[in-house]
């Protein structure tokens, strides 16, 4: 029996021991904890950050803004109805552990799928946070990345960033949960999504960080030269897929969604070994703002350039 860890030379068993460090397996239906968002808080926000968003006031008071959307997607954001505030930010440092996995063994690794979404989860609610100082009723464009640093090879940050939003009629656009709306969409796709009477309610994500087990001595050489499916290769990743996938749906559940668009599925192994993998679900959670949806006729574009 391994444990499996963060890894630059991507070896997955380390004779290394965690105490602390129990198998854990976070049943089907279960989504990880999710950070506790408080309106108004500006308690994860460090003293630098506080600083910034007070000057941002100042400047969105005289019409200033600061934002990462193009041309195009600016002014699409303005024609839909919506005035850019600022661009906010959310970061976590997180130490990623390790955890006991058998070697033949395929399951769900819980204390690091935890770890990898409770991390998301401080940044986005550190960037919505800074986003309902500025006022704004939602924040467009967001990107979650994750980076690491030579100097701490069990460490990863998690950053959100995106640019808040604010209607310029005064509607309230905010997620049924009070929380400022998030969205990965494109400016162009955002404000096609409200031409056709959509809107959307939050970001909405679900994970699995799942190790797959290595298959026995004597089953692989049964296999030699054949053209044969490996079962459980199969069930493993299709088991990881769906949970992660079911986790995402079950966020949009709480949203009161009526969809999500944009879904798309990351697979990474972060430095774990080549036999662990996070499988990373993630999509805008949308709802209805009409009863009647009447979508836009294409129309024919041509370049002028030769």
């Amino acid at each position: 029996m391994g444990f499996l860890r963060r890894d630059d030379d991507d070896v997955a068993d380390n004779p290394q021991t965690d105490a602390g460090a129990q198998p854990q397996t976070l049943a089907p239906a279960e989504a990880p904890h999710q950070a506790t968002y408080e309106a108004g808080s500006l308690a994860g926000i460090p003293e630098s950050g506080r600083e910034r968003i007070e000057r941002m006031k100042q400047e969105v008071a005289r019409g200033f803004f600061t934002s990462d959307l193009s041309v195009n997607e600016f002014l699409l954001v303005k024609q839909s109805g919506f005035e850019p505030l600022g661009l906010v930010l959310g970061s976590s440092i997180y130490h990623i552990g390790f955890q006991q996995a058998g070697w033949n063994q395929s399951q769900e690794l819980g204390v690091l799928t935890q770890a990898m979404y409770h991390a998301r989860e401080l940044a986005m609610t550190r960037m919505e946070e800074e986003a309902d100082q500025l006022g704004a009723d939602g924040i467009v464009g967001v990107r979650l990345d994750i980076g690491r640093y030579e100097w701490g090879a069990d460490l990863a940050e998690f950053i959100s960033v995106g640019t808040a939003v604010k209607h310029r009629g005064g509607e309230l656009h905010r997620a049924p949960n009070g929380r400022p709306f998030t969205s990965d969409l494109s400016g162009q796709d955002f404000a096609t999504l409200l031409r056709a009477g959509y809107r959307p309610v939050g970001l909405v994500m679900g994970n699995c960080v799942y190790h797959v087990g290595r298959q026995g001595m004597l089953a692989s050489l049964k296999q030699v030269g054949r053209n044969v499916e490996m079962p459980n290769y199969t069930q493993a990743l299709y088991e990881a897929r769906e949970l992660a996938m079911e986790r995402m749906q079950r966020e949009a559940d709480e949203l009161r969604a009526g969809g999500i668009v944009g879904a798309r599925i990351i697979e990474r192994s972060h430095g774990w070994g080549s036999h662990v993998i996070e499988f990373f679900a993630i999509g805008t959670a949308v709802v209805p703002t009409t009863g009647e949806h009447e979508i836009e006729t294409p129309a024919m574009v041509l370049p002028l350039t030769g």
